[in-house]
């Protein structure tokens, strides 16, 4: 090290301090102090503190930054003959160039770490390795061996004794068993790891990722309940005082800023801003990196319980807040801000929504395809939601995305009087939700859009009451009006009517205007009928 100067504190206390503001998890602080020692050119960094320097980086936004540094963290682990710390160093590696998308250097890395790690006794670096297993097995729709995978993880954890490495076993588990069909062995898990999370027993970067792991999985199983829950538990745990900085020192009066203390007003009122193709900016300094990826969750929930207004404006502040390595969250984000703007009728902001979603990395369907419905292009709706179809897992990794397919495979086709076609999706749908709430919301609402009028009503009204329960206004609503349908061609006009006019008023008050308008139509021709 070389001496102290007047300019400030010897190296070593600023590599002391660094250290320490990194074990408080005051990564702005850590990053401040080891980017200054670092750049000195006679001054250098041992691979522990490079590792830091890499931690304290991605916190404060400098994502390839981090990247630099774990690298050189990698290559003096190498040098001094540590395979665990190379292994370790080499895993991140590939989660941060997965994330960057670049696929093929994340497999060159996780290959290396691999390739440190498999002659070594056990230790709990290897956690890391078995959970890519487990997730990669998942994915390939194959859970026995995903389950194989998740178990060592939570065997080698409870022997190092590390609870994040325990709470990212339980959540392997849970992935596993959701895929192998076993749904209350796998969210009992999920409760378990999660418990752990909300407990504050992790660290930050793995209370992050079991948030970012687990609301994800919660969206793509339907638990809609755990979903609304921990997203609101997310997000307190994401706001400030992580960035540390009061309204007025950004120039903002603080009645200009939403609930947690971001800038509000960043946006235009229809779509994502025209000259942002890709919408998501590196994280400020100081700012939780994870706070984006909740939101994105959040913005879905809220969607769902017809909280609209609120769920675009959490949308597209998500898109603002995502990190450049989670660009999946922020396609998620424009995706549902394209959901609430079609179903408004905005088809202008919903297209530009959804071609944001689609440059992110996501197929934005099935909205696109009703999107094309709305536009009378009958054929693209067709054509855009079976190659949805094609192309989807039908393993249970994700049972919303298909059920969500289905419903709107089964509106389409009745839209082109494919009655077969209908039929044959709504028979899908009601095989795939089994007992699970929302997909059974989902597919009883399908099941009866095809039924007979006298067994559609029936149907109809157990889709309602799940509907209801679920608290899912939009969905609700459409029921109505289909019962509606199915009472004035059973003669009972009464019903109808009043069927008609709850929908109308909650399509009104979510600023559904086709459906609204829709249903003043039906109940015009009720009137003209009698």
């Amino acid at each position: 090290m070389s001496a102290p100067t007047m300019h400030g504190p010897p190296a070593a206390d600023a590599v002391a301090r660094a250290r320490d503001a990194a074990s408080r998890e005051a990564w702005a602080e850590a990053y401040t102090l080891l980017h200054a020692h670092d750049r000195h050119p006679s001054r250098g960094l041992t691979a522990d503190d490079l590792s830091v320097l890499a931690d304290a980086a991605w916190w404060s936004g400098h994502v390839e930054e981090s990247v630099t540094a774990r690298l050189r963290a990698h290559a003096a682990h190498v040098a001094a003959g540590d395979h665990r710390g190379a292994g370790l160093a080499a895993w991140w590696l590939s989660e941060e160039y997965r994330g960057l998308g670049r696929p093929a250097a994340a497999a060159g890395w996780l290959h290396r770490a691999g390739h440190h790690l498999e002659d070594l006794p056990d230790c709990p670096e290897q956690c890391y390795l078995a959970w890519t297993a487990a997730e990669e097995a998942e994915a390939r729709g194959d859970p026995g061996a995903a389950l194989g995978s998740a178990r060592r993880v939570t065997d080698l954890a409870l022997r190092s004794g590390s609870p994040d490495l325990l709470a990212l076993g339980l959540q392997a588990e849970s992935g596993a068993l959701l895929s192998a069909g076993r749904r209350t062995e796998a969210l009992a898990l999920l409760d378990e790891a999660m418990r752990m999370v909300a407990a504050g027993e992790l660290s930050g970067m793995f209370t992050g990722r079991l948030y970012e792991l687990s609301l994800a999985r919660c969206m793509e199983t339907a638990a809609l309940g755990r979903a609304a829950e921990w997203t609101n538990a997310a997000m307190e745990w994401c706001a400030p005082p992580w960035s540390g900085r009061r309204p007025e020192e950004d120039g903002l009066p603080t009645d200009s800023r939403t609930a947690d203390g971001l800038p509000a007003n960043r946006f235009p009122a229809d779509g994502l801003p025209a000259d942002a193709p890709v919408p998501p900016m590196a994280v400020p300094a100081g700012e939780n990196p994870f706070r984006g990826v909740c939101r994105a969750r959040r913005a879905e929930v809220l969607d769902l319980l017809g909280a609209w207004a609120l769920a675009e404006a959490e949308a597209r502040q998500a898109c603002r807040e995502v990190p450049v390595d989670r660009l999946e969250a922020a396609a998620a984000a424009c995706y549902t801000a394209g959901e609430i703007q079609r179903r408004q009728g905005r088809t202008d902001a919903a297209a530009v929504s959804y071609g944001h979603a689609h440059d992110l990395g996501r197929v934005p369907q099935p909205g696109l395809a009703l999107l094309r419905l709305a536009q009378g292009r009958t054929d693209a709706a067709v054509a855009g939601v079976e190659l949805a179809l094609a192309h989807h897992a039908t393993a249970g990794r994700d049972l919303m995305g298909r059920a969500r397919l289905l419903a709107a495979r089964t509106e389409v086709a009745l839209a082109v009087d494919d009655m077969p076609g209908a039929a044959e999706a709504a028979a899908e749908l009601d095989a795939l939700a089994d007992d699970v709430p929302l997909p059974r919301a989902l597919a009883d609402t399908a099941l009866g859009s095809v039924a007979p009028p006298r067994e559609a009503r029936e149907v109809l009204r157990r889709a309602l009451a799940g509907w209801r329960e679920l608290r899912v206004p939009y969905e609700a609503a459409r029921v109505r009006t289909l019962l509606a349908v199915a009472h004035r061609a059973m003669g009972d006009e009464a019903e109808a009517r009043r069927e008609l006019g709850t929908a109308r008023a909650l399509f009104e008050r979510l600023g559904a205007v086709p459906d609204a308008r829709r249903a003043t139509m039906l109940g015009a021709a009720g009137a003209v009928r009698r």
